[in-house]
């Protein structure tokens, strides 16, 4: 059976034994996750995701992908060239299983990328928050008034 998942903008159809090259997610190697943003599964298409479907997959690495190389140059009098390039950051995974009903009963972690598990720390509710605290200077102008 096979499904198509959602992950990092991309979407991706799978089966179980599949390795895949995702946009970084935030696990070690060694790790169970599972993707909830399930889009089809066999036959069953979402409307726009699937209730209660989830694929699991184990984490194999974490590694970058290969160099892309930006070149501009601007022409005529300017005589300037700029070189940049760039290595993306990928998570390696192995599907394990394709689950079409009971995810939300596995008990398996959910996926998510860095920028949503940054996030969620920053709004965590320990986290205090950064813009509560006044400058130095708001601080002594204040002090000096009273």
């Amino acid at each position: 059976m096979f499904a198509v998942l959602k992950t990092g903008g991309k979407q991706y159809k799978v089966q179980a034994g599949d390795v895949l090259r995702v946009e970084k997610l935030d696990a070690v190697a060694g790790d169970k996750i599972q993707f909830n943003d399930i889009l089809m599964v066999g036959t069953t298409v979402g409307a726009p995701l699937v209730a209660g479907a989830a694929v699991q997959a184990e984490v194999i690495d974490q590694i970058k992908g290969e160099k892309t190389i930006h070149y501009v140059k601007r022409r005529r009098k300017h005589s300037s060239q700029r070189t940049k390039g760039h290595r993306q950051h990928l998570t390696l995974v192995r599907v394990t299983e394709v689950l079409e009903k009971g995810a939300d009963k596995s008990g398996v972690k959910a996926a998510t990328g860095t920028v949503a598990a940054r996030r969620a720390a920053h709004e965590a509710p320990g986290a205090k928050p950064a813009a509560a605290e006044k400058p130095k200077r708001a601080a002594k102008a204040a002090s000096a008034q009273e």
